[in-house]
């Protein structure tokens, strides 16, 4: 076959594609994607590995006729597949918590202000930086699209506008809600003392606490933006996808809310906001 039949096998093949085959592909490459994802944040990668290993070995076994061999390693995958859903169960109810929590996108999604999620920014990077400043530990828990009323019901129902003393008063030692987390929605204060989910990662730093554990854990769960103030260090940190940000200045801080927090449809508002608390005065 020359050239010009090669491309002209192209075409026919190009003209055969429909929107369902385009459909199918976007799909299957979608999951493919959330497979890889999910090895690289279970630390599966070996476990991966050895499944791999045997449908290879298990192929190779029919081509070469090896009944005995055959049988046995069928077997064996039978039941390994039931054995990896049991190993990786807790990360199999988190993806499908996730899912049934999800809100409608489109016409079902409520607009939300830009300007009510820029103000609680500010007040949050506020009483957290006075916070950290006198060690006083903090738990915030931003919503975004996964509803959080699961865990709003277990603290106290507030719905107030943000402000920095509501959330230092809040979380002022031995206050009827200083113990547990804030959670954010909309730009307001919805609940306080709510229950959050410790996180199991046996890769976490042994000197995090119960707090740095919830916030991870929540962020495991749910695509919430998490806020922690360590009690004994003071430090600020961010957790998202079950991935722990420590150490951060104030600056930085609110660079990273405003990237999780900000819709990309809104450059401008984002662009005039972005380095606000460098406005903002030490208190």
């Amino acid at each position: 076959m020359g050239i010009s039949g090669a491309i002209t096998v192209f075409f026919n093949v190009i003209k055969a594609i429909t929107i369902w085959d385009i459909l199918d592909i976007t799909i299957i490459s979608y999951l493919i994607y959330k497979v890889i994802t999910f090895v690289r944040k279970t630390n599966s990668t070996n476990i991966i590995k050895g499944i791999v290993l045997l449908i290879a070995v298990l192929w190779f076994s029919s081509i070469l006729h090896l009944k005995v061999v055959n049988y046995l390693l069928s077997s064996a995958f039978e039941i390994g597949v039931v054995s990896v859903i049991v190993l990786f169960q807790p990360e199999l109810r988190r993806i499908l918590e996730q899912f049934g929590k999800s809100k409608f996108v489109g016409l079902f999604e409520k607009r939300v202000n830009p300007k009510n999620i820029e103000s609680a920014i500010t007040q949050t990077v506020i009483a957290c930086r006075d916070l950290a400043k006198t060690k006083t530990g903090a738990l915030i828990v931003f919503e975004r699209m996964n509803n959080l009323d699961s865990y709003s019901r277990t603290g106290t129902i507030v719905d107030a506008a943000p402000s920095a003393e509501l959330l230092k008063n809040i979380f002022y030692p031995n206050t009827p809600l200083h113990d547990g987390a804030v959670i954010m929605r909309d730009g307001r204060v919805a609940a306080a003392a709510c229950m959050l989910p410790l996180s199991n990662n046996s890769n976490l730093s042994r000197d995090l606490g119960m707090r740095h554990r919830a916030g991870v854990g929540m962020s495991e769960r749910t695509d919430a933006v998490v806020v922690i103030v360590s009690e004994e260090t003071g430090s600020i940190s961010v957790a998202t996808e079950g991935m722990l940000k420590r150490h951060l200045t104030p600056q930085t801080f609110e660079k990273i809310l405003h990237a999780e927090l900000i819709k990309n449809d809104e450059p401008e508002t984002k662009k005039k906001t972005k380095f606000s608390f460098l406005n903002i005065g030490d208190k």
